[in-house]
């Protein structure tokens, strides 16, 4: 109520406006604090003032005629020219085109906040002031960032920024069964893994790295850090543990958030789930804690123990894996018709559980047995362990097998055996 009646108020965006100005004129002071007097070319004031006559531009281009705000603008521009070229050429010294930049933000973002975007105009100053106020540790990752890494960075850009929008995001075959988008959505999370995982590696060493990405990962597929710590630990047999680690500690994340969302939808579900989620969790801890605890935890500051930050073309494969096991799961459907939920969980279990989950929570609240969605769930994520274990151990090969394949199906076991019971 008090935001809307604020959001009306002429005086509240040019507040705002100054507020914008005054941040980032604090950030720009506190960086030149040290210039003698003249070298300067604006400081907090000026900062502050250049946001508040953005904000009365765009009143005033409200009240009158649009073009105005545009004229201050030049107008600023050729000032700011002028006081960086007298400055410049009067010191001989370079003082680069960051503070002019900066101020020109200033008076657009506080035009912003005239034409009543403050929130818009509030986050960028804060980004913007951020930027501005992180100048040397930027500066310090762009020198340690080599030029794979980079290479890197532009490819992972390129699949997921560029291309991915561009997939339909619908099916084209007959069992309705292959959707490009999702298919190459797979590619992008798979690839991006390998991303996270090279850097954080790289940065906070194999025990810490592996940690990061592991809990990170567990939150978005652990599928995909699955596939690519057993790639990276058939060719770096030095921090196999460190990967071993990082692979359990996504599967051990699966079983919480797939008991957070089934009892997000459905409270009684909690009553089923909870001792199956414990026991398969409790199966990953202790391996978990012999590979940490037997894994250095020093830094690679210089290098990162694996060679190629992006792994594309196991990504693509994998892809196309997924899109094979999709269309069989479908035909499988199709053919066998509903024959049993639990036939459904255990198909819809080898490609992911949150689907099944989502989809069997919803059904519980309706006509379905709470007690029967839950072993469907249970029963989506023992296969999708055993699935996962299959995994590392044909691609990391049978030392991966052993760290990871043999706990996952001691997990997955435990998850049988609490069915049957």
């Amino acid at each position: 109520m008090i935001d809307s009646v604020l959001d009306k108020l002429p005086v509240y965006h040019l507040f705002v406006a100054l507020a914008v100005g005054l941040l980032i004129g604090l950030e720009r002071g506190w960086h030149e604090r040290e210039a003698v007097e003249g070298e300067r070319v604006a400081g907090i004031r000026t900062y502050g003032l250049i946001g508040l006559l953005g904000g009365c531009s765009a009143i005033l281009a409200q009240l009158s005629q649009a073009w105005l705000l545009g004229l201050f603008f030049v107008g600023l521009c050729l000032l700011m020219i002028t006081a960086y070229v007298v400055t410049t050429f009067g010191h001989h010294k370079d003082i680069g085109l960051t503070s002019l930049v900066a101020a020109l933000l200033t008076f657009v973002f506080g035009a912003l906040a005239g034409f009543g975007e403050v929130s818009i105009a509030s986050a960028a100053a804060v980004v913007t002031t951020l930027l501005l106020g992180y100048k040397s540790s930027i500066h310090g990752w762009l020198n340690r960032i080599d030029e794979q890494e980079l290479h890197a960075i532009m490819q992972l850009l390129l699949i997921s920024v560029l291309i991915l929008p561009l997939l339909p995001n619908r099916t084209y075959d007959p069992w309705q069964a292959l959707n490009p988008y999702e298919i190459w959505l797979m590619v992008v999370l798979i690839a991006a893994v390998s991303f996270v995982g090279y850097f954080a590696l790289k940065i906070g060493g194999p025990r810490r790295g592996a940690v990061f990405t592991g809990l990170f990962s567990g939150l978005v597929s652990s599928t995909a850090l699955t596939l690519s710590f057993s790639r990276m630990a058939r060719h770096n047999p030095a921090i196999q543990n460190a990967l071993a680690a990082g692979i359990l500690i996504a599967c051990s994340a699966m079983f919480p958030r797939m008991l957070l969302l089934a009892s997000i939808i459905n409270v009684k579900l909690l009553h089923h789930l909870w001792f199956p989620t414990f026991v398969m969790t409790i199966c990953l801890l202790l391996p978990i804690i012999f590979y940490l605890r037997s894994t250095p935890h020093k830094p690679q500051s210089a290098h990162s123990p694996i060679s190629n930050p992006l792994e594309l073309k196991p990504a693509i494969i994998f892809g196309l894996f997924l899109a094979f096991i999709m269309l069989l799961s479908k035909i499988l459907k199709v053919r066998f018709g509903d024959a049993g939920i639990l036939i459904l969980s255990a198909i819809s279990g080898i490609m992911d559980v949150d689907a099944i989950n989502l989809s069997l929570s919803r059904m519980s609240l309706e006509d379905l047995n709470a007690q029967v969605a839950a072993t469907g769930i249970t029963l989506a994520a023992v296969v999708n362990t055993l699935i996962k274990g299959s995994l590392a151990s044909i691609i990391g090969g049978t030392y991966m097998g052993l760290r990871v394949g043999l706990p996952l199906a001691v997990s997955a076991l435990a998850g049988v055996v609490i069915l049957f019971i």
